[in-house]
């Protein structure tokens, strides 16, 4: 007769499965690590298969325990969700939003992407910025209800994830008042002699930069590169280089950053998507955000 299964257990595996080892998994626990094991080997025997094997000094997750980890994810993130859901249940009624942002992501697009969510009156929003690809793992384990990316996600027939494209924004070049007399000066060529900032490879349209430059002829002099879209325009309004910027936020950074716009980037456009998990219901303020439900996209350039 097959071994009852036991939620305890199946916790016991999980902890050991994030901790890497028995030996960290039992410290976390403040248990001896003999009782740690006994109790994952007791899961093993409930479910009928290995979920463990050895790894170098550690363990490693074998297929069938990489199938029960995603499922304990998910039963003890919702565990840990239980008190916030019953603190809202107590308290005034709301609706809970986590979304996952690419860092990539220029951060004053967001507000703008998320403004047809913003208008909702009990709305508890959570955001989590992070890597792309991390923030694709995170929304397959259902952390996270969508993500806001300037990618679609790959091709990949075991993640259940699904991208809607929301529009583009041209960009344009922005440039701080001291560098604005030689940066005017027969530009777009003077971006070979004035200092330019960067985003990093890291967000899709730097290779639409390159390819830009090689069309024009330019070698930029570029002088920084930056993963953070906030940064790189706090460092150019700062005075160190000019930088490209959508014009989709155009009004906001010469408000902001007091930055004046040199000029077109023609035919290189910035990305926004929506990716969710592919759910027969998706959440009433994802769906808000995609194509269909609202009217302000696709972006156009500013004058």
């Amino acid at each position: 007769m097959t071994t009852p299964f036991n939620y305890r257990h199946l916790y016991y595996f999980w902890v050991v499965a994030k901790e890497g080892g028995m030996a960290k998994a039992a410290e976390r626990l403040d248990m001896a690590v003999q009782t740690v094991s006994a109790q994952v080997r007791e899961l093993e025997r409930a479910l009928g298969c290995v979920l463990l094997k050895p790894a170098g000094r550690g363990l490693t997750l074998t297929e069938a325990g990489v199938t029960a980890m995603n499922q304990a994810e998910q039963i003890f993130q919702l565990g840990e969700q239980l008190p916030a859901l019953l603190g809202d249940a107590l308290g005034a009624p709301r609706v809970r939003l986590t979304v996952g942002l690419s860092d990539a992501l220029p951060k004053l697009a967001v507000r703008l992407l998320m403004q047809p969510v913003m208008e909702e009156p009990h709305l508890r929003l959570l955001c989590h910025e992070d890597k792309f690809e991390n923030l694709l793992a995170e929304l397959a384990l259902h952390r996270l209800d969508v993500v806001l990316a300037d990618r679609a996600a790959p091709p990949n027939p075991n993640l259940k994830v699904y991208s809607h494209a929301l529009g583009t924004s041209p960009l344009a070049w922005y440039a701080p008042a001291p560098l604005l007399a030689s940066a005017q000066a027969d530009f777009p060529q003077s971006l070979a002699s004035t200092a330019v900032l960067l985003p990093t490879s890291h967000a899709a349209v730097r290779a639409r930069l390159d390819q830009w430059f090689e069309r024009q002829g330019i070698r930029p002099r570029i002088v920084g590169e930056f993963e953070d879209s906030a940064l790189l325009k706090t460092f150019g309004a700062a005075g160190m280089g000019v930088f490209p910027a959508p014009e989709l936020v155009h009004d906001e950074l010469i408000s902001r950053y007091g930055v004046v716009r040199l000029g077109a980037c023609g035919g290189v456009e910035d990305h926004y998507f929506a990716i969710a998990a592919h759910k027969k219901v998706l959440h009433p303020l994802v769906q808000k955000l995609l194509p269909g439900h609202r009217h302000d996209l696709p972006f156009n350039p500013q004058a």
